[in-house]
């Protein structure tokens, strides 16, 4: 399972949930994995951990929403290991709220993360990329992202922004080697769903066809997929990841 073996993966927001099993996955198949992340202590532990194990993995603390230290973090990223050749653009969160009840800050705020952010890291690792003429760039959106969402008008628009930049992308950065796409998980079991009510998940549960949640796993996998060789000729497009899930 060394299918990565000499590439270097970038996974944001990964000292846990999707990010970590994601980090995770690309670990047990070669790769060299670079964490960015805000939770200090997770992070370094997390890397601590799988160094010890015996896998290449490097953390950093890293504000996305911050254009200047996702430049700078990037440009040490290429003299630590000069070259990245796949980006998780997978930090996120939620501030839900009904249209009438959100309020400008948590808009805002969701805004910065989730979109400025992804807009911030594809940016910055396209330099590299264009570069070396190759580079895949993965970004999270999500299926409320495509179907909307009570109480999240602010996630939605992000998801769904998140959905016309990796389109965009693939059509820009193709013919430098570059492919560009997006996931679009359903409801899994991370820490941001278990603020939602019991009877709520219920319902979900029942709306999928599989019967279940999706599990960080599920997630992490579509993107090694899509990073892979077997994925090669597949660019602009949205893999839900998401049971089947009926709104």
């Amino acid at each position: 399972m060394n299918d990565f073996k000499d590439k270097v993966v970038l996974v944001t927001g990964g000292a846990g949930g999707i990010g970590e099993a994601t980090a995770g996955k690309f670990l047990e198949r070669g790769a060299a994995v670079e964490l960015w992340d805000m939770d200090a202590e997770a992070g370094n532990n997390l890397a601590e951990q799988w160094a010890s194990e015996g896998h290449d993995v490097h953390f950093e603390v890293v504000d996305v929403t911050d254009f200047d230290a996702v430049t700078s973090a990037m440009d040490e990223l290429k003299k630590r290991r000069g070259r990245l050749d796949v980006l998780i653009n997978n930090a996120g969160i939620t501030r839900d709220a009904t249209l009438k009840k959100m309020s400008a800050e948590d808009w805002q705020k969701v805004i910065d993360v989730n979109l400025s952010g992804v807009f911030y890291c594809g940016k910055a690792a396209a330099e590299i990329m264009s570069e070396q003429e190759s580079g895949v760039i993965l970004n999270a959106s999500s299926v409320v992202g495509v179907y909307g969402n009570f109480g999240q008008s602010n996630y939605v628009a992000t998801k769904s922004g998140v959905i016309g930049l990796s389109k965009t992308w693939a059509r820009e950065l193709g013919r430098k080697g570059i492919r560009v796409n997006a996931v679009a998980p359903g409801f899994i079991e991370t820490p941001m769903v278990k603020t939602v009510p019991d009877n709520i998940l219920e319902k979900l549960k029942n709306q999928t066809p599989l019967g279940r949640l999706g599990k960080a796993e599920d997630i992490a996998s579509a993107y090694v997929y899509l990073a892979s060789d077997d994925a090669a000729f597949i660019t602009g497009t949205v893999l839900q990841v998401d049971g089947g899930l009926v709104f």
